[in-house]
């Protein structure tokens, strides 16, 4: 069976970011698509599974673990299982990031 899950059947979110847990839809894939203003990001915080960001728009510094970079439009970048991390909008656009994680459910410790 397929699935279509349709923008006008979600509730409004004031952030603009979409979650998505797929365990109930039969994939073990969830996202984040997050679209937010410049320094907004999560805190500091693990999984017990792999994320992988994909920049769509905008700048993010990214702190995974002992490593801080930025990332722009196109880049791509994982965060291993149980390693810290987090990330800011740089700014001065906003910043569209998919947050993908490798797991049905999303499972998140924060650490801030």
């Amino acid at each position: 069976m397929a699935y279509v899950l349709r923008a006008a059947d979600r509730p409004v979110s004031p952030s603009r970011t979409i979650r998505f847990e797929g365990g109930g839809y039969g994939t073990p894939i969830s996202f984040f698509s997050v679209d937010n203003e410049p320094g907004q990001g999560p805190g500091l915080h693990i999984h017990p599974y792999p994320e992988t960001w994909i920049v769509k728009r905008g700048r993010a510094l990214v702190v995974a673990g002992d490593e801080t970079f930025e990332l722009g439009a196109g880049d791509i970048a994982i965060a291993p299982a149980n390693v810290p991390h987090k990330f800011t909008n740089m700014g001065p656009d906003r910043l569209e990031i998919v947050c993908i994680h490798a797991a049905g459910e999303m499972v998140q410790e924060d650490l801030e």
